[in-house]
This record gives structure tokens, sequence and C-alpha cells, in this order.
């Protein structure tokens, strides 16, 4: 059995995404670390308390960065995941305390404790995992992996979701990603190029929101705010299924084809966020800001019935 921290900021899809970790038999969940995101730091941990209520997981909360790196806040997505990140369904008690407000030492001292067994699946912008890095530099190199939800890097016609270029999770605190990306990590990117390509229909949905189990229940409930926000943009065949696609990777990786090679991230301009893969073999450019760069995973095509069969039997039980 995998061991797994999630880092994440619920967030509708997160809760999906911690659904599918907690019922599948292939991960333990060592313990669940909050970012702002979906919504500000102290929704997120709410929601993920709450979570850890209506799913019974058996894992403390550490609450972790309520800005990113440059201190900088920015609007949440109330549009996408609601006022609250649970889609306002009031169903969310605000009085749930976490296990500490230091998430980043968590993580330092859950890989320190398990070295190369510890894998992190990152559901949300990476301030924390950057955090934990300047405090043990070391970190990259006794993780076992880091599964990323982030990125777009062009495959499949598909580009950002904030910007042209740029995908929610890493526009949000980009200084974090780069410095992410350079270090030792053994790392994938799990991004909009193939969770765009894997879409819950409304038979998929049906299912899960009327079955008699009382947390797929709340997921199919919570999914309805996020189908109406794709609806809204055009998306007529049902919502992406973003964050639990990453946690698809975790368990089954063959279900996924890559590309390796070295990442970097625009931290500034109007390409802010941008993710970009100097495929292997590398080249060399002028100004190569990809040398000496340990290389990353990086998902560009997906098997996304499979994906979505996985998801649905695993939190179903089927």
């Amino acid at each position: 059995m995998k061991k797994v921290i999630i880092d994440c900021d619920p967030g509708i899809d997160d809760a999906m995404a911690i659904l599918l970790a907690q019922r599948s038999k292939d991960l333990e969940i060592l313990g669940i670390t909050t970012v702002h995101g979906n919504a500000d730091i102290d929704h997120t941990t709410a929601n993920t308390l709450h979570l850890k209520h209506v799913f019974a997981i058996d894992a403390p909360v550490h609450q972790g960065a309520g800005l990113p790196l440059n201190a900088v806040e920015l609007p949440y997505p109330t549009f996408v995941h609601g006022d609250d990140g649970m889609a306002d369904t009031g169903e969310v008690p605000g009085d749930a305390i976490a296990d500490s407000t230091e998430a980043e030492h968590f993580i330092v001292d859950t890989i320190r404790a398990n070295p190369h067994e510890i894998t992190i699946i990152a559901l949300g912008r990476l301030t924390n995992l950057a955090r934990a890095l300047a405090i043990a530099p070391e970190l990259a190199t006794l993780t076992k992996e880091v599964v990323i939800m982030g990125g777009a890097f062009g495959e499949n016609q598909f580009r950002g979701n904030v910007s042209p270029c740029a995908e929610a999770n890493i526009y949000g605190d980009p200084d974090a990603a780069d410095a992410v990306c350079l270090a030792a990590w053994q790392k994938t990117f799990v991004g909009l190029d193939v969770t765009m390509l894997c879409v819950v229909d409304p038979q998929r949905q049906a299912r899960i929101r009327h079955s008699g189990d009382a947390a797929c229940q709340f997921i199919g409930r919570i999914s309805e705010f996020y189908n109406s926000f794709y609806a809204s943009i055009g998306y007529t065949a049902g919502f992406p299924m973003h964050d639990a696609s990453a946690v698809a990777y975790a368990i089954a990786p063959e279900l996924f084809r890559v590309r390796t090679g070295p990442v970097r991230v625009v931290t500034n301009g109007i390409a802010k966020g941008e993710t970009i893969l100097n495929r292997e073999p590398a080249r060399e450019y002028q100004e190569d800001h990809w040398s000496d760069i340990p290389a990353a995973n990086v998902c560009v095509d997906i098997d996304a019935i499979r994906v979505l069969d996985l998801y649905e039997h695993t939190i179903l039980g089927a």
C-alpha cells in the first residue's frame, strides 16, 4: 500500500479526489495538508475537516499557507466552487480545529520519518511544498514521488484555464511551482492536457448522486454546482475530473502516457504560470534555463474511460 500525504485546497474536485484516495485499497493517507486556492485558507481547512468527518478519514489535518510566496492574495474562484469552496450547501460547520497550523513541518517530519516511502499528491497551489523545501532542502531526495495536479503543456489542443497559457494551481503561486520544479523530486504533472479529456458525464454523475452511500451522495450534491459552472462555459457533456485524475495516477500510472524532461514555470509577466517542458533528449539553448534541472514526467495522454471507471467503482465500492 502506497503511503500518501494529500496537499489540497477543497474545492469540489478536491473532495472527489480525497474520497477516491480514502476508498482505494492501494493508498494509505498519512495526513492531509491544506493550502489557499479554491477558497481562503480558513474555508479550505474547514472543508477538509468536514470531509474528514463525512468520509471517515483516520488521518490528521494540518493547516498550511494562506498566501502565495509573494504574499499577494488573488481573487478566489467563487464562480467555480462557491463562496465557501464547497458549493455553498451550508453543510460545512466552522467549529472544527486542525491538528496544527504548520503543514510544512508536518510534511518535513513525516517524510524524514519515512524516507523514500511517501508520495505527496498535490491538488492545489504548491506553496506548502516550497515552504517545506525551504526548511529541509534535502526533502526532495527523501520523498518517493510528488504527483501534481497542475500545469498546461499544450498537448491535445488544451491550453490554460486562467490565461491562454496558465493553469490555476500553477498560476496561483508560480514562484512556489518553479521552486518545486528546480528540486530533485521524482515528480509527475497531471495537467489540463489529460484532465480535460476525463469528463464525468450526466449518467455517471447520476449513479453517484443517487447511490445509497452518504459520502457519494455528498459528492453528487456539491458536484451539481461544479457541473453548472462548466455548462455555463459550454461544456454540455459533463465536467472534467481534475484532482481525482491525479489520485488515479498515484493508483494506476499505467493508465497514463508521459513525456519526460525538465520543467520550468514562468513567474511573472503575460505568461505568468506557464509550465514549459524541455523534452528529452533535452536541447541546449542560448539562454538555457532548463540545464541541470531534474527531469519530470508530464502526462500527455490518458485512458479516460478506465480512469473514470476506476473513480466510480472505487468510491461506490463496486
